[in-house]
């Protein structure tokens, strides 16, 4: 289900390096494989984390570091979140310059479902997307917000129907 787990995680936060040194490339579309964008962090990797400080500093650090470089990036990032997108996999969903969510799709922030606060990219990206009430609300409940409400809200660029998705 696409889950985040230490190879992957530190790669995200490498490859937005790579892709903006690459001249062949002007344009980056990140989808989820099968029917889900990503369940979010693997959670073997999340309990490995617990009193490791070492590899919990490390993950906050390259979280950080995939928000920044994708800011950075100069080139075009669009998503095309096909399905569930959890925790740090919605991170790089709603981080893109453009965000398409197929109409069955769903989100959530999640972090809160695991005893900690919204990190990474949540607590900087939704209240400028989505406003700060309506940030709050859905980032301390994690409930899952579906396609057309985070299009009406500003999570999301646009809701289309899934076979319009990758068009």
């Amino acid at each position: 289900m696409n889950a985040t787990d230490a190879p992957l995680h530190n790669a995200l936060s490498r490859i937005w390096l790579d892709i903006d040194d690459d001249d062949a490339t002007r344009v980056i579309v990140i989808t989820g494989e099968g029917r889900v964008f990503s369940a979010g962090g693997d959670l073997e990797w999340i309990q490995g984390m617990v009193q490791n400080y070492e590899g919990m500093n490390a993950a906050f650090r390259e979280a950080g570091d995939i928000v920044y470089r994708m800011t950075q990036c100069s080139k075009i990032i669009i998503s095309a979140i096909n399905g569930v997108a959890v925790g740090a996999g919605l991170a790089v969903a709603l981080m893109a310059d453009i965000s398409l969510i197929a109409e069955e799709a769903r989100i959530t922030d999640g972090h809160i479902r695991l005893g900690v606060a919204a990190g990474d990219h949540a607590n900087i990206i939704w209240p400028l997307l989505c406003g700060l009430a309506k940030a709050k609300y859905y980032l301390l409940t994690a409930d899952f917000i579906d396609s057309k409400t985070a299009d009406q809200i500003g999570l999301v660029s646009k809701s289309v129907p899934a076979a319009d998705l990758m068009d």
